[in-house]
């Protein structure tokens, strides 16, 4: 049992980081507030994580595989309601790890291994909605020319990759707090699928226009 300690307690520490910088920002968090928040010593704290960046790395490695994962799920995209699914899975995504989005350009350019993993993210972000967009496409849930994919898968990443940062903008005390996150990702939802709206067939544009609706206003 005395074996497993250090890995709970490697554990507990990055949740709380987690959930630290999700809420503040990670440049206004300290490995001192981290450790206070814990209760444990900052010598602890540096046993397990000796640098704020191995944190950082830490839970951008889980980040990136559960994207990873995530993202083959495109492949299976056939419709509007398939594609609401999946977009609104991978805002929850985004928003669990929001950190990182609401710090993107300054992490990157303090950090090296995410600046090179974040090109990696982008690529395999633009793959897999070029993926959806064949995929609906050739079901006939959306008609759009080949050589419109990649544009349109690219500036649909830009507002996925954007999203938590125009809605931190808009409203930096209350956008990124967690009471806000049904209505963050139902709009980032919303504004990146909206992108289809001149390719959707009538009836999936109908179809998409309903979720909005039907999500926006649960109670009715």
């Amino acid at each position: 049992m005395a074996k497993k300690a250090p890995r709970r307690t490697a554990e507990r520490i990055l949740e709380v980081t987690l959930e630290l910088f999700n809420r503040f920002g990670e440049p206004n968090v300290s490995t001192t507030l981290i450790s206070a928040e814990l209760n444990i010593s900052p010598g602890n704290l540096y046993y397990h994580y000796p640098a704020k960046d191995e944190l950082i790395n830490s839970l951008f490695d889980r980040y990136e595989k559960s994207l990873g994962e995530l993202l083959n799920a495109s492949d299976g995209v056939r419709d509007v309601e398939d594609a609401w699914f999946f977009m609104h899975t991978l805002f929850e995504l985004i928003w669990q790890y929001r950190f990182l989005y609401r710090d993107l350009n300054d992490l990157l350019s303090k950090n090296r291994r995410l600046e090179t993993h974040f090109q990696w993210v982008l690529k395999n972000k633009t793959r897999a909605i070029r993926a959806l967009l064949d995929g609906m496409n050739r079901s006939g849930a959306l008609s759009m020319d080949t050589r419109e994919m990649e544009p349109t898968a690219t500036s649909m990443v830009v507002v996925l990759t954007y999203w938590l940062s125009y809605e931190y903008v808009r409203d930096p005390r209350r956008a990124l707090e967690p009471e806000s996150a049904q209505l963050a990702l139902l709009r980032g939802a919303h504004h990146v699928l909206n992108l289809l709206v001149p390719y959707l067939e009538q009836g999936q544009r109908m179809h998409l226009l309903g979720l909005v609706s039907a999500y926006s206003n649960p109670a009715s």
